[in-house]
């Protein structure tokens, strides 16, 4: 179990340093993510 588990995130880590190979790749991913992150608190806090 464990050992799958680290292969996954080996795999998940292998593919994100390929999607991205330089820094400001690095930096577009990060921000894309922080904006999906804050779109998400966004929906959650007007369901409330």
């Amino acid at each position: 179990m464990k050992l799958t588990i680290r292969l996954a995130m080996l795999a998940a880590a292998a593919s994100l340093l390929v999607a991205c190979n330089t820094a400001e790749g690095v930096g577009k991913d990060i921000k894309a993510g922080g904006k999906a992150v804050e779109r998400t608190a966004k929906d959650v806090k007007k369901k409330l």
